[in-house]
């Protein structure tokens, strides 16, 4: 059956769409099971995720899937038709490879991607629709994308904020592990600074944030400390890095704040990255000589440069993904000739036992072996030549040309002299 990738994802459909077409990891593999209940549909895998939704799965067309996804999810087919997009063999193979590498990610070059990609297949093993088609084609996927990210720069460059506030404050602090991180704020943002920064494994981490339940929510899996706003300039000297991002009118962090931390702090460095519109920190700090402010477009040029980066890592890796993509389609090729060689083999067995049949009954009659041994290989050979030779005799006018370069390639015969 053929193979094909189908569903949505951010580039084609918006989050209000994305959310109703999205499986949890508890219906999962009930919707497997359902999918490939029927003759329709043979093998599928299916990966779900914030940004995408989509079905690998071998049909001979790809409306089953499509109605069946409506179906399940109780739409109308029409709701999500528009932004559905179903790529046949050859762009499946390249669609869930590009996947897999994070050349179709939302941050171009991420490697979560992967990790879910696994997951997708683990799961239609664990569920039985996982056939040896889609066995392969993972395998293959997998392969890629570790070749992609060990032979390209798709993914050695910072691409986020999160990832550029880290850096910088490395280009300061060598070792992150040393420092006291404070995050002043709790939204998204800081959420995501937090997540970076503790990856790092800092000294101390600490959130400062006007509602307290919500600091304590966001600090508890990382084990931070919990401030109040009212205690930032008391406690601002035992902090080496400070990441700010409130939606606060007025700076929170003056310039007098600052410098008697940096006293107290006996002139030891300060990095300060401010990422509110407008500042949390007031600008004149960046003047001070022991502190280092970066500000939201400080980081947007880190995170420009490495997009510009990976960019050209781009063509790199669709270049890898290409010539991988031929060679998965020589193989799906291969498995599609197996029946065929098969029948050849059992053919050319079953002339082989009918002339040394015959040959035995000739020597048992006491014909001269020579002569039977002469018949044998004449009766094989006849057979065999049979099919090719009926084949070039019945070829019309205008294929007559074509059938003769089919069997001289066959047969690895010279050309005409």
């Amino acid at each position: 059956m053929p193979l094909y990738a189908l569903g949505l994802n951010h580039h084609t459909a918006p989050l209000a769409i994305r959310e109703r077409v999205a499986f949890g990891p508890g219906s999962l593999e009930r919707a497997l099971r359902d999918l490939t209940c029927g003759p329709a549909v043979r093998e599928a895998a299916i990966l779900s995720t914030c940004n995408r939704t989509e079905l690998y799965f071998a049909a001979e067309t790809p409306r089953h899937a499509t109605d069946w996804l409506a179906r399940f999810h109780h739409l109308p087919s029409g709701e999500i038709a528009p932004y559905l997009y179903a790529h046949p063999e050859r762009e499946a193979i390249r669609h869930v490879f590009r996947v897999a590498s994070g050349l179709d990610s939302m941050v171009l070059g991420e490697p979560q991607i992967l990790g879910q990609v696994k997951e997708a297949a683990r799961r239609a093993e664990e569920a039985g629709t996982l056939g040896a088609l889609l066995h392969k084609l993972f395998q293959s996927t997998f392969a890629v994308a570790k070749e992609v990210r060990s032979t390209t720069a798709i993914g050695a460059n910072i691409v986020s904020i999160a990832a550029a506030a880290v850096h910088l404050a490395e280009r300061i602090f060598e070792r992150i592990d040393e420092q006291r991180v404070l995050f002043i704020g709790a939204g998204e943002i800081i959420a995501l600074c937090l997540a970076h920064f503790a990856s790092a494994s800092p000294r101390a981490l600490a959130i400062a944030n006007r509602t307290e339940a919500r600091a304590r929510a966001l600090a508890e899996p990382f084990g931070a400390e919990t401030l109040t706003m009212e205690a930032i300039a008391e406690a601002l000297p035992r902090f080496d890095i400070v990441v700010s991002c409130t939606a606060s009118p007025l700076p929170i962090v003056g310039l007098g704040m600052v410098e008697r931390a940096v006293r107290a702090r006996r002139h030891r460095p300060m990095v300060m990255v401010d990422l509110a519109v407008p500042r949390d920190i007031e600008a004149e700090v960046a003047g001070l000589d022991d502190v280092f402010l970066y500000t939201i477009d400080d980081l947007a040029q880190v995170v420009d440069a490495g997009l510009e980066s990976r960019q050209q890592a781009v063509v790199e890796a669709e270049s890898i993904i290409d010539s991988r993509v031929d060679g998965f389609l020589h193989w799906l090729r291969a498995r599609d000739a197996v029946p065929v060689i098969r029948a050849l083999r059992q053919h050319a067995e079953t002339v082989r036992e009918a002339e040394l049949e015959r040959a035995r009954k000739l020597l048992a009659r006491g014909d001269d072996p020579a002569r039977v041994l002469e018949a044998l290989s004449h009766g094989i050979t006849n057979k065999l030549m049979h099919g090719p030779t009926r084949y070039l005799n019945q070829a019309e006018d205008a294929h007559h040309a074509e059938a003769g370069r089919v069997v001289r390639q066959l047969f690895n015969l010279p050309g005409h002299s």
